[in-house]
């Protein structure tokens, strides 16, 4: 994890604090000159991989309230930017707050724009931090703060002020929403408790009377006051500062703050440094005042973050896969493990059962040619039940046709269907025998009961019947024959009748 170190500059000095879980410990002060931009810069030297956080607290900061068209993306972009150089020209340290959108037709956004009009005081120590490419992650202000230290504390509303000791002098902030909107900075003259007491009581007098003065609250308004002190010196804050005029005092213990704020280092004073670099650390505003130019190395710190991050879930995924490809292999060998086990009891038993055989004299791949063929032979073997059972009920229904001869085979001798598979081919049934004519019956009465036979052969629809033999014979222009004579009176001789069925393969 990147460490974090925070700077705070006030009007003499730099001091620089390491933060980590909650404290905030001490590395060094550097004084501004020479010697103390010196010893900085070897400070930064040694730390140059640490993420740093300027927090200034200096007498040269500008507030403007400003309104502009509702823009979206570049365009609004290049008007602040205009807005800012008209009012703090020739400062880089500059920056806009959205204050939100007025509620007419035109929906105008009002902004705050706030400037360090001092970057003279800025420029050796932000120097220092890009030489050393130490990852600058911005400049911020302790007016800036006030806002979130109140709501921290549960204690923001609409119009306060928030007073708290800084670096021998009182910084005064009036707040709106949470919002700083005006932001100075008194001197003390005397340091004790009861001097701070007193300075705190007259100031927060000076500036109720200065923001009635710009007409930025009205006379009879009533104004909360928060005051930031150590246990020690609330009485005296509290007997130098009673309710009083339109000014409400609340003074909030420095201690319980840090304890709120869940900071571990509380204040030794009434200074109020500590919760104010604390909140920089634990929650840094959206805006800042530093340019692009002084960020630089902290853009190109966070691509390498980034880079390092998503190479390590990369990495982390692939490890993942991997287990989870190793696992998939390991199951896939215990289960070929277990399938050989499983194979060679089964090739044991097999043998054990097999030595119980009788010797046939043939090997084992012989015998299973030959179990095989005769599955084949077993399966294309056909009877003549079928074409049998159909002459038998046409014999049924016609007592007076007496058989003399039945005939069955497959396929027709000396024809290459013979020769081939029996799939696909016919089996052919062939019946011979005598129509028994009644007494008295003419030889068309014979072969109507002929012709009724043979339809009665054709009532299976697989079957096809043909006549290869009549009991007369039906010649055009001849009188009906049957047997050797030529009269009427002659009796009918054998016929003879062909059925094919398809043998289904």
């Amino acid at each position: 994890m990147i460490a974090r170190r925070l700077l705070y500059l006030n009007t003499h000095r730099l001091s620089a604090y390491l933060w980590r879980h909650g404290k905030l410990l001490p590395e060094g002060a550097f004084e501004n000159g020479d010697e103390g931009l010196a010893g900085f810069a070897e400070y930064l030297a040694a730390h140059r991989h640490s993420h740093f956080s300027l927090l200034a607290n200096v007498t040269e900061e500008g507030h403007v309230l400003e309104t502009i068209p509702f823009l979206h993306g570049s365009d609004r972009q290049a008007l602040i930017t205009r807005k800012i150089g008209q009012h703090f020209l020739g400062t880089p340290l500059a920056t806009a707050f959205s204050l939100g959108y007025e509620k007419s037709q035109r929906k105008n956004e009002k902004l705050l724009i706030s400037a360090l009009t001092n970057p003279i005081h800025f420029e050796p120590w932000l120097q220092r931090i890009n030489d050393a490419e130490a990852p600058l992650a911005g400049v911020y202000t302790v007016a800036q703060l006030g806002g979130q230290l109140l709501k921290k504390l549960g204690l923001a509303n609409g119009r306060c002020l928030l007073l708290t000791l800084q670096d021998h002098s009182i910084r005064e902030s009036y707040l709106v929403s949470g919002q700083t909107l005006f932001s100075r900075m008194a001197p003390i003259t005397d340091s004790s408790i009861a001097g701070v007491a007193s300075s705190f009581a007259a100031e927060a007098g000076k500036l109720h009377q200065y923001l009635i003065g710009q007409r930025l609250i009205s006379r009879d308004e009533t104004l909360p006051v928060f005051i930031v002190a150590s246990p020690p010196a609330i009485p005296a804050i509290e007997h130098a500062c009673p309710d009083h005029g339109h000014l409400a005092f609340s003074i909030i213990d420095s201690h319980v703050a840090a304890h709120k704020l869940g900071l571990h280092t509380p204040p030794e004073d009434s200074r109020s440094d500590f919760l104010f670099l604390h909140l920089l650390a634990t929650a840094a505003p959206s805006q800042q005042f530093a340019g692009e130019v002084h960020r630089h190395d902290f853009r190109l710190s966070q691509i390498r973050q980034s880079i390092i991050a998503a190479g390590l879930i990369a990495l982390l995924g692939s490890l993942l896969f991997s287990a989870k490809e190793n696992y998939d292999a390991y199951a896939l060998r215990q289960e070929t493990q277990a399938l050989r086990t499983s194979e060679a009891d089964l090739s044991w038993r097999y043998q054990e059962i097999s030595a119980t055989f009788p010797q046939l004299g043939i090997d084992n791949d012989t015998l299973r040619r030959l179990t095989t063929r005769h599955a084949d032979l077993s399966r294309q073997q056909h009877l003549p039940g079928g074409a049998y059972r159909l002459v038998s009920r046409a014999l049924d229904q016609m007592p007076n046709v007496i058989l003399e001869g039945i005939e069955w085979k497959i396929g027709r001798q000396g024809t290459p269907a013979a020769a081939s598979s029996i799939e696909g081919n016919e089996e052919i049934t062939t019946i011979r025998g005598a129509i028994r004519p009644e007494p008295n019956a003419t030889p068309r009465q014979i072969l109507a009961s002929f012709e009724q036979f043979a339809e009665l052969l054709r009532s299976d629809p697989a079957c096809s019947v043909s006549v290869l033999q009549q009991p007369f014979d039906m010649e055009s222009g001849r009188a009906l024959r049957g047997g050797d004579s030529e009269d009427e009176n002659a009796q009918p001789r054998q016929f003879a009748v062909e059925i094919t069925r398809k043998i289904a393969p």
